[in-house]
């Protein structure tokens, strides 16, 4: 006969999840470690962040990856009592072929920093900065999306662009699995998860909420979340940004996501159809209008804009992310991929016009298509390209 987990067994126990956050049982038989997590050690880590940096900061500077993920690294740099802008930082570089953006035999890639944001996790004085890729012979590299969207809204200014994006997407554990599924099945059908309050309706708040407060503390126009339908799913909005200040705070709050997300031991997949079958996918609604849009008879601008996105409906899916084909199907509030469709109020179609803004006859409209996964750049810079018309070189 076994004997029963002693006392001493007990306190190893609680010792160990403790320490290494990871999952373990206490049998008969004794301790067993299963699927064990490493998270942060946030209390250990207190005494180290709160030592002084004798007059240093530390700079974290991120960038865009091949595949559409971000990276970063830190350097350190002398304090001043302004926050740095970013032409007075240093220009610097990384491994390029470790990261998919360049060769091997010529690797070096510039980071050239474009935004600074006061940094959440290190705290005053230490801060974020975003950055372009460019290659050794001074032009963007090619999957620098921010460099083309930037000429765009510079060429076509004088039409004051506002953009709000919706960023849906899935938390999973780190077994790819979403985030409270069972793991042999399924939970209830979709229903009572959006915007829904209470446990076995939603999962992992506690990141949204760190997510949301590191936004607010780094500047980035995020303006508000929720949970989505799918269960695990969520989303977060920023905006209203203008110009290229959008792709630039989306990709910050995507960077702060991951980041927070890290310390929690879970993943953030922008995956538009990360689950297959009759569960929402995950989209990047993105929300437009300019200054003659937003005035009394603004209607016929957002029409005109429509026209020309109908026109050009296969220039625009074609940067609209990957897999979109899995999510754009005609059901789960989407339209589908091989048409152009719009409406007032009217979900299921390619673009949707509020219908307050429809009642006042101004306003903005939606363009529902954009995936989780796709480029804020790119999106925003065909946005403009299809409207105002292309930048000549």
């Amino acid at each position: 006969m076994v004997s029963p987990p002693t006392l001493c067994a007990v306190r190893l126990w609680r010792s160990l999840v403790h320490l290494h956050g990871g999952t373990w049982s206490l049998t008969a038989s004794g301790l067993q470690a299963s699927e064990t997590t490493f998270l942060s050690n946030a209390e250990n880590l207190k005494k180290f962040m709160r030592l002084p940096q004798n007059g240093q900061l530390i700079a974290e500077y991120i960038w865009i990856d091949s595949e559409g993920g971000t990276r970063s690294k830190s350097r350190t740099l002398p304090e001043k009592e302004a926050q740095y802008q970013p032409d007075e930082l240093p220009i610097w570089n990384f491994d390029g072929s470790s990261t998919g953006q360049a060769p091997g035999d010529n690797s070096d890639v510039y980071l050239k920093p474009v935004a600074v944001f006061p940094d959440p996790f290190r705290g005053a004085p230490n801060i974020l900065v975003l950055s372009e890729c460019w290659n050794a012979d001074g032009t963007p590299n090619k999957f620098n999306h921010r460099h083309e969207a930037a000429k765009l809204m510079e060429a076509h200014a004088d039409q004051v662009p506002w953009f709000g994006l919706e960023q849906e997407y899935t938390l999973l554990d780190l077994n790819d699995r979403p985030y409270g599924w069972p793991k042999n099945g399924f939970p209830a059908p979709q229903g009572p998860y959006y915007c829904g309050v209470g446990a076995g309706k939603v999962v992992q708040r506690d990141i949204v909420e760190a997510h949301y407060k590191c936004c607010l503390y780094a500047g980035v126009k995020i303006s508000g979340t929720n949970a989505e339908v799918m269960p695990a799913q969520w989303e977060f909005q920023v905006g209203p940004c203008d110009g290229i200040e959008m792709g630039d705070h989306l990709w910050l709050a995507r960077f702060l996501l991951h980041r927070v997300s890290e310390e929690f031991g879970a993943k953030v997949s922008f995956d538009p159809k990360p689950i297959p079958g009759d569960w929402n996918g995950a989209g990047l609604h993105t929300n437009f209008s300019t200054e003659n849009m937003r005035k009394e008879g603004g209607m016929k601008y957002i029409e005109d804009a429509i026209k020309k996105l109908e026109a050009r409906h296969k220039e625009h899916i074609a940067v609209y992310g990957e897999g979109n084909d899995k999510r754009l199907t005609g059901r789960h509030e989407t339209g589908s991929i091989d048409s152009f469709t719009y409406g007032v109020a009217n979900r299921g179609a390619s673009i949707r016009i509020p219908r307050e803004c429809g009642a006042k006859g101004y306003g903005y409209f939606e363009d529902r298509r954009p995936a989780s996964n796709a480029d804020p750049y790119q999106i925003t810079g065909i946005m403009m390209e299809t409207c105002f018309g292309a930048v000549s070189e």
